[in-house]
């Protein structure tokens, strides 16, 4: 006859093998102090033989039980039977045991079995995992209080530079949906589409069921909030306006979704490359510069982009920081009177060849007349994600290859 246990329930469980501890007295005493009715009978069955001659002791069996199954053996209350059950002893029996010494293979199986019970109730109780109906409330970046679950495993990205942020902080293999630009890094590609960053399909996005769907801004939210909040469905925004929102959204993402280990590490190199470019450019005369979004029509960064920002990190001054907005239109006629040092043509990457000259009011400009036109990856300067440190470095560069010869 084999004998198989089987693990335990997840519960916090006493140390059974104490119970060997116990001065022989303390044994009688607890042994005296049980009811007449048997604990471990009154019980499902303890144990139950199968027709392959295995003896299975069932997983509804705490380990208090087999504890108090030990202290009744041991004090001579019960037997054990062939069967797996207990019953009350027989004076023969009785008689038979006290006349065996007293490590018997009986008390050795028992032994042995109730020291299984302890690691395999430790372990389940140190292997506990969140339940999917713990949740947490946050405060997203619009200022919104958002509950999401303590592990979020399914997630939908409505903006490239969030798809690269849930892969840089490890979550990746838990994103089952993104737009059509979400190409960085390539894992990015085979997920499932859910359309463009500004009208994507409420019912693809619903029928992924995802726990939470990251937007960039908060003007996404209102066409499909409502319909999401209806199938329980998170929404979480970002908002960066600097550099430092960036890593914040980094470190957040991170803590909700990601490693917490490979974010840490994630920011370090960030935050040392970025200060390594601020300390070079600091001592450096400020270049003006247009950065050119679009030239048809002519669009810009205003006092809300975080582009603007950079460009001060990289040793320049946009000629259009006090302009409000992010990304404001602006006339043929003030950007030629702003008389720009330089010019920054986010090109390339996912835009391929569109922005690529410099906008015909520009054409008489200094910068284009001394050759100071800066044709920089496009993905790198519009995904406020871990990318644009690239993109800042490229610009200091630009701006200033005295210093990085």
């Amino acid at each position: 006859m084999k004998f198989v246990v089987d693990e335990p329930s997840q519960e916090t469980c006493p140390n059974v093998v104490a119970a060997f501890e116990r001065p022989r007295k303390g044994v009688q005493a607890a042994g005296n102090s049980f009811s007449e009715e048997d604990p471990v009978a009154s019980l499902s069955p303890f144990a139950r033989q199968r027709g392959d001659g295995i003896l299975r002791f069932e997983n509804n069996l705490e380990c208090a039980d087999l504890s108090a199954l030990f202290i009744r053996l041991e004090a001579g209350l019960v037997r054990l039977n062939a069967d797996g059950r207990t019953s009350p002893p027989s004076k023969r029996w009785n008689q038979k045991r006290r006349s065996r010494p007293v490590g018997t293979a009986l008390q050795i199986f028992v032994l042995a079995l109730l020291i299984f019970a302890s690691q395999s109730c430790q372990r389940s109780h140190d292997h506990q995992i969140p339940s999917a109906t713990e949740t947490r409330e946050v405060t997203d970046e619009a200022g919104r209080r958002v509950r999401l679950p303590l592990k979020v495993d399914r997630i939908v990205s409505l903006a490239p530079n969030l798809t690269e942020i849930v892969y840089a902080v490890g979550a990746g293999d838990r994103l089952v949906g993104d737009t059509e630009y979400c190409d960085y890094p390539a894992a990015a590609k085979s997920v499932a589409k859910v359309g463009d960053t500004v009208h994507p399909s409420i019912e693809r996005i619903i029928a992924l069921k995802p726990q939470v769907v990251l937007v960039s801004t908060a003007s996404q939210l209102e066409a499909f909030t409502k319909q999401l909040d209806d199938q329980q469905i998170a929404v979480y925004v970002t908002n960066p306006q600097r550099l430092e929102d960036i890593y914040r959204s980094i470190n957040t993402l991170g803590d909700l979704l990601g490693d917490r280990n490979q974010t840490t590490a994630l920011l370090n190199d960030l935050h040392r490359r970025a200060d390594a470019i601020e300390k070079a450019t600091t001592a450096a005369k400020p270049v003006k510069v247009f950065y050119q979004v679009s030239g048809e029509p002519l669009y810009t960064i205003g006092r809300e982009a975080y582009l603007t920002d950079l460009i001060k990190r990289a040793g320049g001054i946009s000629v259009t920081a006090d302009v409000p907005g992010a990304f404001p239109r602006f006339s043929d006629e003030a950007a030629l009177a702003a008389k720009p040092e330089a010019i920054i043509l986010p090109t390339g990457g996912s835009m391929g060849s569109a922005n690529s000259e410099a906008a015909g009011a520009l054409r008489k400009s200094p910068a284009v007349l001394n050759n100071r036109v800066y044709r920089i990856n496009d993905d790198h300067l519009s995904r406020p994600g871990p990318r644009l440190v690239d993109g800042l470095e490229e610009m200091a560069r630009a701006l200033h290859p005295e210093l990085f010869k």
